[in-house]
């Protein structure tokens, strides 16, 4: 028995003894590959072992792990768009890489949904703005920072106030009652962007508790194929948002600090008390036909209604002056980054102070970011980003509110705008809002925490699972308090506080799997789950009668009047999937696929599918096209996809109820009726584009062409009224619109020698939007604007005002009424009911454009951004009072009313000044303004000192510099700004008009900028 077991066992200790022997003769090899010039990890490099068929690919954040022989060996790291690189590995176990992009273009990497991938890559649309292009921009929120950097994204502050609302349209407007917004995801996560103004004055910008200070890069997903592993919430596009983090090597510190002064970007030109005094007396005179005197002494009796304690014919106000005030912008921002081969962090705090250019309106922010990583092993790490923000802001009232600032243009130039003792003058012809200035306060408090836990483990070298979870816990206090003093207060002062709270959780768990394919393929694939909660709360109480002034909480009124609670919710449960496949680094195909479950949809129809497609060939790799030494790169893309897009109200397919007394007892009354069939509007989007680089890639752009078709809009539709059942809405799936443009991009590198750099991107894009069906063909006016079949979205509807007719002074409009043969009757006529209402004008712009070029010279450096805008127009809905030669009221006119008619024969655009008559200020073309401008959005100089001389106080780069925004701004727009528009036109369907709306600031900053 011994004999027989004793060969069996010699050989199963010579396998041993051969296996570890092999064993000892190998080892492993792990590492990171980033990128040279911007340190960004690089995924799916291909780390072969030179002489064999081994290799691996690196995962998500850059990493590799491989087995090597015990002797060394050689490593050969190959990544398209990159210079590839041979390493000996001699007796190290760790190696890590910064590869050197082949140009500077294609090696570029951008972020995309759930990954990283190599420009050159890119089947997709999408636009990188890092962060040298968003600095020391002197602005609160980070997308005024965006402006003009990407064809085909607008990006609008609606005013200038400090918290005003930002409006981001990509590739035009694709609904017309759904939501318009983009999505925002923060390092992987889900952002809340609903208005954080509920109960308060205007829309508030939840963009505003970001620090642009810690943004790393934003990328902006235009195409459908891009945006679709996204889903249904992808149809206006998605803004990725990347923060900075740690690196490894060896820690810094950075300081930035700049201060600034602001003003309006323009003031416009009104009356002074001498040119009222002369208007109102011939206005007065056209109306009763008495004599020169008999009309000034009615003048000079009206006048003293509102000369307060002084002497009306001494004073000349300047109630422009008092609306707005010299703001400034204080800024201070302090971070550090470290990191070792464990741990890497990136610590930041920083306060911002912004006093805004309309009195009382001012807002302070404060902010403090931890990111940190940690790698626990070889195969397993994990991380925390920790966001918080308290964001402190006095506010005003809205635009069309009597007590708002700009509304002070209408006061009377003779009127004091305060007494002898200094207080408010309340004898003027409106409420005078230095009264609610100083008797008034509305202060909003918006706490925010953005939170991330991340853990991530390498199963394979080839594949990995990532889970993260997310936070986003939005806060935001109101209180409001109106003293007895203060304009139409009549209850002994009145103090409104609400409390808003909103709580996104999510989270998102999902396989990464690279694997090369030999020299000739490579395949990534991208698989997973999320989940979406959205909670919503909002609490607001109303108190009355207070002993003093000096109380202003609500426990000291005398009465609650009133009080509301809301609490809403929605949650999404989504599969998604995308796989990436390129052949020879030619030849690119990329699929994905997101199905999505949405409570806000109707029970029938709560999950849908979003595929996308798209391909790509480079053909710049191709022999025949690198013979010619001139191309550098030429890569054609074709794709297309289906995004979707949510009500921006939830519960729309329920059947809904509101509670009402019946015989002063409780019942329930029918608000909305149920739609089981409920779903998302449905975009199918077309993209077809060619990136191109020549002379070495000293010149690179890109052109494409979309086509975005919208369909199942959302909009609510009547019940039948019946005896049981009183008439209500609905909401339902009708109609459709389209989308399509052109957009181009050139960046050239127009000098480089060694001391300068001289650097330049044109931008520009076009957009031809329609709307193709509506419920039954009908249209759908509100106010001004328009929704009809085969026009723009929300296209401006008015009567058309030819001019002034020369015989009487009277305002003449254009008929627009149909003849016998269907044409329109164009003659002309001094009644206004006697004209018809036509499409005069869009509230959107067709052509947009930007300019930015950049110049170094050893230590200087300059750059500058140019912004346009064509062929959209403005609807002055002030106009009615502001230009009537008081025909309208006794509001003070602009100055352009002194050139009205006054005699037969007078060739004017301006109506005969009548005293409460009629004379062309109904709402007409005459106020509908072209909005096209050219405008210097920023300019930044700066001066980065020798390091010779920061070496020797042991600081690694000083900077020293001085921007502008909204320096200049070319246009024949006659209002305050082309962009400004009022805080009731900031909805869907009505849109485009502005009504004594702020212009935006002109900012001019000083800074420092110090890494130690």
């Amino acid at each position: 028995m011994y004999e027989s077991m004793r060969k069996p066992l010699l050989t199963m200790l010579f396998a041993v003894a051969f296996i570890s022997a092999a064993m000892a003769q190998t080892t492993t090899v792990s590492g990171k590959v980033t990128g040279a010039d911007d340190g960004l990890p690089l995924p799916q490099v291909s780390v072969l072992l030179k002489g064999t068929t081994a290799g691996v690919p690196t995962n998500i954040d850059g990493e590799y792990r491989i087995d090597v022989p015990a002797g060394g060996g050689t490593l050969i790291f190959r990544y398209l768009g990159y210079v590839t690189q041979e390493v000996e590995i001699g007796s190290r176990n760790i190696i890590d890489i910064q590869m050197v992009p082949e140009t500077l273009d294609a090696g570029e990497v951008v972020v995309v949904g759930y990954g990283t991938q190599s420009k050159a890559l890119l089947t997709d649309n999408l636009a990188k703005i890092g962060a040298a292009d968003m600095k020391e921009i002197p602005t609160s929120g980070f997308q005024n920072a965006l402006v003009a950097k990407a064809p085909g994204v607008q990006i609008t502050q609606i005013n200038g106030k400090v918290e005003g609302s930002v409006k981001v349209i990509i590739r035009g407007l694709s609904s017309v009652s759904g939501s318009q917004e983009p999505l925002y995801i923060i390092d992987g996560i889900e952002l809340n962007n609903t208005n954080g103004a509920t109960g308060g004055p205007a829309n508030l910008n939840p963009m505003l508790s970001l620090n642009p200070n810690d943004i790393e890069s934003v990328q902006i997903l235009k195409d459908a194929s891009a945006a679709a592993i996204y889903g249904a919430r992808g149809t206006n596009g998605v803004i990725l948002i990347t923060t900075k983090r740690g690196k490894k090597g060896q820690a810094s510190i950075s300081l930035n600090v700049s201060s600034g002064i602001s003003r309006p970007t323009r003031l416009r030109a009104w009356l002074n008390a001498s040119q009222y005094r002369e208007l109102l007396t011939e206005s007065y005179k056209n109306r009763t036909g008495v004599s020169d005197d008999k009309a000034k002494a009615w003048v000079d009796k009206r006048l003293k209604r509102y000369q307060g304690d002084q002497e009306h014919k001494d004073i000349d106000t300047d109630w422009q002056d008092e609306a707005f005030q010299r703001g400034y912008m204080h800024d201070v921002s302090v971070s550090i980054a470290a990191g070792n081969d464990k741990t890497t962090s990136f610590l930041s705090f920083a306060g911002h102070d912004n006093k805004g250019i309309i009195r009382g309106n001012h807002l302070k922010r404060y902010t403090a970011r931890a990111n940190i990583e940690n790698k626990i092993s070889e195969k397993f790490k994990a991380g925390i980003n920790l966001n918080f923000s308290e964001t402190r802001i006095d506010r005003i009232a809205n635009d069309n509110a009597f007590t708002t600032p700009l509304q002070a243009i209408a006061q009377i130039p003779t009127a004091p705008a305060l007494l002898k003792n200094g207080d408010p003058n309340d004898k003027t012809l409106y409420a005078n809002f230095l009264l609610q200035d100083r008797h008034s306060f509305t202060k909003s408090t918006v706490r925010r925490t953005l939170g991330k836990m991340f853990a991530e483990l390498g199963i394979t070298p080839e594949l990995s699972f990532r889970s993260e979870v997310g936070l986003d816990l939005f806060a935001r206090v109101l209180d409001q308090n109106t003293g007895r003093l203060a304009p139409f207060q009549s209850t002994k002062g009145q103090s409104f506080a609400v409390n808003v709270e909103q709580q996104l959780l999510s989270t998102n768990n999902y396989f990464t799997f690279g694997k090369n394919l030999g020299e000739t393929g490579n395949l990534s694939v991208v698989a997973g789950m999320n989940f979406t909660r959205n909670d919503r709360r909002n609490i607001s109480v109303t108190g009355q009668g207070f002993p003093t002034d000096e109380f202003k909480s609500i426990s000291s009124a005398a009465k609650i009047s009133a009080g509301t609670g809301e609490f809403t919710a929605w949650s999404q449960l989504s599969g998604f999937m995308r796989a990436t496949y390129s052949y020879k680094d030619k030849y690119i195909l990329k699929g994905s696929i997101r199905r999505d479950g949405n409570s806000v949809f109707g029970k029938k129809r709560r999950f849908g599918n979003f595929p996308a497609l798209s391909v790509a060939w480079r053909a710049s790799e191709e022999g025949f096209l690198q013979q010619i030494p001139t191309v550098s790169n030429l890569k054609l893309r074709a794709s297309w996809g289906m995004n979707g897009n949510a009500p921006t109200e939830n519960f729309q397919s329920l059947g809904l109820f509101d509670g009402g007394t019946y015989n002063t007892s409780s019942t329930l009354v029918p608000s909305q009726a149920e739609n089981a069939e409920l779903k998302w509007e449905q975009t199918a989007q077309v993209n077809i584009g060619i990136d191109f680089g020549f002379l070495d890639n000293r010149i690179t752009g890109s052109v494409d062409y979309y086509q975005k078709n919208t369909s199942d809009l959302l909009f609510p539709v009547q019940t039948p009224h019946s005896a049981l059942v009183p008439e209500h809405q609905y909401q339902a799936n009708i109609g459709s619109l389209t989308n399509k443009g052109f957009e181009f991009i050139l960046s050239t590198t127009n000098l480089q020698k060694e001391d300068l750099t001289w650097k330049t991107t044109l931008n520009f894009s076009t957009n031809n939007n329609k709307v193709l069906s509506l419920p039954k063909g009908n249209d759908i006016i509100t106010g001004r604007n328009i929704l009809r079949e085969g026009e723009s979205v929300n296209a401006f509807y008015l009567v058309e005002y030819a001019g002034v007719d020369p015989k009487n002074g009277d305002a003449l409009y254009v008929k627009n009424t149909k003849k016998a043969d269907g044409t329109l009757d164009k003659s002309t006529t001094n009644k206004y009911n006697e004209a018809k209402r036509v499409i005069a004008g869009s509230p959107i712009p067709q052509w947009m454009g930007g300019l930015t070029s950049t110049l170094t010279y050893k230590g200087i450096d300059f750059s500058f951004t140019l912004q346009g805008q064509w062929g959209a127009s403005v609807y002055n809905g002030g106009g009615q009072y502001q230009e009537t030669g008081f025909g309208n009221g006794l509001d003070n006119q602009t100055i352009e009313v002194m050139n009205r008619w006054q005699k037969p024969g007078d060739i004017t655009n301006v109506p005969r000044a009548v005293l409460g008559r009629n004379n062309g200020h109904s709402h007409s073309t005459r106020y509908l303004w072209n909005a096209n401008f050219i405008r210097l959005r920023n300019v930044a100089l700066g001066y980065t000192l020798p390091s010779k001389i920061t070496e020797k106080i042991n600081i690694k780069t000083l900077r020293l510099y001085v921007t502008g925004l909204n320096l200049l701004t070319f246009t024949k727009y006659r209002g305050y700004d082309p962009e400004s528009t009022s805080d009731a036109a900031n909805t869907n369907q009505n849109m485009g008009s502005s009504f004594y709306s702020a212009p935006a600031a002109r900012v001019f900053t000083l800074g420092i900028n110090v890494t130690f």
